[in-house]
Protein backbone atom coordinates (compact mmCIF):
# COMPACT_ATOMS: atom_id res chain seq x y z
CA UNK A 1 0.00 0.00 0.00
CA UNK A 2 1.63 3.44 -0.90
CA UNK A 3 0.27 6.85 0.18
CA UNK A 4 1.84 10.02 -0.37
CA UNK A 5 2.20 13.05 1.57
CA UNK A 6 0.41 16.07 0.10
CA UNK A 7 2.91 18.89 -0.82
CA UNK A 8 5.95 16.83 -0.50
CA UNK A 9 7.95 14.66 -1.67
CA UNK A 10 8.33 12.10 0.99
CA UNK A 11 6.19 8.60 0.65
CA UNK A 12 4.89 6.21 3.58
CA UNK A 13 4.92 2.76 2.18
CA UNK A 14 3.61 -0.08 4.56
CA UNK A 15 5.18 -2.92 5.03
CA UNK A 16 3.57 -6.24 6.28
CA UNK A 17 5.03 -8.83 7.59
CA UNK A 18 3.81 -11.95 9.29
CA UNK A 19 6.01 -13.87 12.25
CA UNK A 20 5.60 -17.48 12.41
CA UNK A 21 2.73 -17.29 14.65
CA UNK A 22 0.79 -16.01 11.72
CA UNK A 23 0.45 -12.61 13.19
CA UNK A 24 0.23 -9.76 11.08
CA UNK A 25 2.03 -6.75 11.91
CA UNK A 26 2.57 -3.22 9.79
CA UNK A 27 5.56 -1.04 10.14
CA UNK A 28 5.85 2.24 8.25
CA UNK A 29 8.84 3.09 6.29
CA UNK A 30 9.93 6.39 4.95
CA UNK A 31 11.52 7.19 1.67
CA UNK A 32 12.18 9.39 -0.92
CA UNK A 33 11.00 9.51 -4.18
CA UNK A 34 14.29 10.87 -5.82
CA UNK A 35 17.55 9.26 -6.66
CA UNK A 36 19.78 11.38 -4.98
CA UNK A 37 20.68 12.76 -1.63
CA UNK A 38 22.67 15.94 -0.11
CA UNK A 39 26.17 15.71 -0.47
CA UNK A 40 27.31 18.18 1.29
CA UNK A 41 25.62 20.34 4.22
CA UNK A 42 26.09 24.16 4.89
CA UNK A 43 26.61 25.40 8.73
CA UNK A 44 23.65 26.41 10.50
CA UNK A 45 25.55 29.87 11.41
CA UNK A 46 27.08 31.40 8.22
CA UNK A 47 28.78 34.13 9.87
CA UNK A 48 30.59 32.56 12.33
CA UNK A 49 33.90 33.87 12.78
CA UNK A 50 36.24 30.75 14.20
CA UNK A 51 34.80 28.70 11.67
CA UNK A 52 35.34 30.99 8.50
CA UNK A 53 39.21 31.52 9.68
CA UNK A 54 39.20 27.23 10.27
CA UNK A 55 37.81 26.72 6.88
CA UNK A 56 39.98 29.21 4.82
CA UNK A 57 42.84 27.87 6.85
CA UNK A 58 41.72 24.35 5.51
CA UNK A 59 40.89 25.61 2.11
CA UNK A 60 44.86 26.77 1.81
CA UNK A 61 46.18 23.87 3.36
CA UNK A 62 44.64 21.34 0.92
CA UNK A 63 44.42 23.62 -2.13
CA UNK A 64 40.19 23.48 -1.94
CA UNK A 65 37.90 25.23 -4.69
CA UNK A 66 35.42 26.22 -2.52
CA UNK A 67 34.21 25.65 0.89
CA UNK A 68 31.55 23.01 -0.09
CA UNK A 69 34.34 20.70 -0.57
CA UNK A 70 34.92 20.89 3.25
CA UNK A 71 31.14 20.99 3.77
CA UNK A 72 30.97 17.67 1.85
CA UNK A 73 33.93 15.96 3.49
CA UNK A 74 32.01 17.07 7.02
CA UNK A 75 29.03 15.12 5.91
CA UNK A 76 31.09 11.87 5.44
CA UNK A 77 32.79 12.53 8.86
CA UNK A 78 29.40 13.01 10.54
CA UNK A 79 27.79 10.15 8.82
CA UNK A 80 30.55 7.84 9.85
CA UNK A 81 30.66 9.06 13.62
CA UNK A 82 27.12 8.73 13.63
CA UNK A 83 26.98 4.82 12.44
CA UNK A 84 30.23 4.22 15.13
CA UNK A 85 28.52 6.06 18.57
CA UNK A 86 24.79 3.81 17.03
CA UNK A 87 27.38 0.69 17.16
CA UNK A 88 28.63 1.82 20.43
CA UNK A 89 25.55 1.80 22.25
CA UNK A 90 24.91 -1.89 20.94
CA UNK A 91 26.00 -4.82 23.06
CA UNK A 92 30.14 -5.89 22.95
CA UNK A 93 29.13 -9.01 21.41
CA UNK A 94 25.79 -7.81 19.60
CA UNK A 95 26.79 -9.64 15.92
CA UNK A 96 25.33 -6.64 14.43
CA UNK A 97 28.09 -4.61 16.48
CA UNK A 98 30.55 -6.74 15.41
CA UNK A 99 30.02 -7.35 11.81
CA UNK A 100 29.23 -4.08 10.93
CA UNK A 101 32.11 -2.35 13.30
CA UNK A 102 34.60 -4.27 11.48
CA UNK A 103 33.29 -3.10 7.84
CA UNK A 104 33.33 0.01 9.01
CA UNK A 105 36.71 -0.04 10.35
CA UNK A 106 38.01 -2.25 7.92
CA UNK A 107 36.65 0.39 5.39
CA UNK A 108 38.51 3.01 6.86
CA UNK A 109 41.81 1.48 6.82
CA UNK A 110 41.27 0.97 3.58
CA UNK A 111 41.13 3.75 2.19
CA UNK A 112 43.93 4.79 4.71
CA UNK A 113 42.31 7.39 7.14
CA UNK A 114 42.97 5.10 9.93
CA UNK A 115 45.79 3.41 11.00
CA UNK A 116 46.50 -0.53 11.19
CA UNK A 117 46.98 -0.11 14.92
CA UNK A 118 43.86 1.64 15.49
CA UNK A 119 41.19 -1.23 14.97
CA UNK A 120 38.52 0.11 17.51
CA UNK A 121 35.47 2.04 17.55
CA UNK A 122 36.62 4.84 19.61
CA UNK A 123 39.70 5.49 17.07
CA UNK A 124 36.93 6.28 14.74
CA UNK A 125 34.57 8.86 16.48
CA UNK A 126 38.44 10.73 17.09
CA UNK A 127 38.54 10.84 13.09
CA UNK A 128 39.00 14.88 12.21
CA UNK A 129 38.01 16.19 8.75
CA UNK A 130 41.56 16.63 7.90
CA UNK A 131 41.92 12.92 8.14
CA UNK A 132 39.92 12.75 4.98
CA UNK A 133 41.53 15.56 2.89
CA UNK A 134 44.41 13.72 3.53
CA UNK A 135 43.45 10.91 1.59
CA UNK A 136 42.72 13.26 -1.44
CA UNK A 137 43.98 12.18 -4.87
CA UNK A 138 45.17 16.08 -4.88
CA UNK A 139 46.82 15.86 -1.21
CA UNK A 140 48.75 12.35 -2.35
CA UNK A 141 50.05 13.47 -5.81
CA UNK A 142 51.55 17.01 -3.49
CA UNK A 143 52.97 15.00 -0.71
CA UNK A 144 54.72 12.46 -3.21
CA UNK A 145 56.52 15.10 -4.77
CA UNK A 146 54.62 15.12 -8.29
CA UNK A 147 53.51 18.51 -8.11
CA UNK A 148 55.09 21.55 -7.16
CA UNK A 149 52.09 22.60 -5.20
CA UNK A 150 48.99 21.89 -3.84
CA UNK A 151 47.42 24.15 -6.76
CA UNK A 152 49.49 22.44 -9.31
CA UNK A 153 48.75 19.22 -8.03
CA UNK A 154 45.13 19.90 -8.58
CA UNK A 155 45.70 21.14 -12.40
CA UNK A 156 47.72 18.04 -13.43
CA UNK A 157 44.44 16.13 -12.29
CA UNK A 158 42.17 17.84 -14.37
CA UNK A 159 44.39 18.18 -17.16
CA UNK A 160 44.52 13.92 -17.14
CA UNK A 161 48.12 13.53 -16.42
CA UNK A 162 47.54 11.54 -13.11
CA UNK A 163 46.54 7.63 -13.52
CA UNK A 164 46.06 5.89 -10.40
CA UNK A 165 46.71 2.02 -11.22
CA UNK A 166 45.73 1.99 -14.85
CA UNK A 167 42.61 4.39 -14.48
CA UNK A 168 43.25 7.72 -15.55
CA UNK A 169 42.00 10.02 -12.70
CA UNK A 170 40.73 13.70 -13.24
CA UNK A 171 38.87 14.50 -10.19
CA UNK A 172 40.74 16.00 -7.43
CA UNK A 173 38.58 14.42 -4.65
CA UNK A 174 39.62 11.50 -5.36
CA UNK A 175 39.48 8.92 -2.17
CA UNK A 176 42.64 7.03 -3.28
CA UNK A 177 42.84 3.51 -1.44
CA UNK A 178 46.21 3.33 0.17
CA UNK A 179 47.45 0.51 -1.39
CA UNK A 180 47.16 1.97 -4.78
CA UNK A 181 50.38 3.50 -7.31
CA UNK A 182 49.84 6.54 -8.51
Amino acid sequence: MLRSLVGSEMCIRDRVSTQSTGVRSVTMVRYQLNNFSKTSKAPRRAYDKERLDAEMKIIGNYGLKNKREIWRMNLVLSKVRAVARQLLTLEERDPRRIFQGQALITRMIRYGILDEDKQRLDYVLALKVEDFLERRLQTLVFKRGLAKSIHHARVLIRQKHIRVGRQIVDIPSFMAVSYTHL
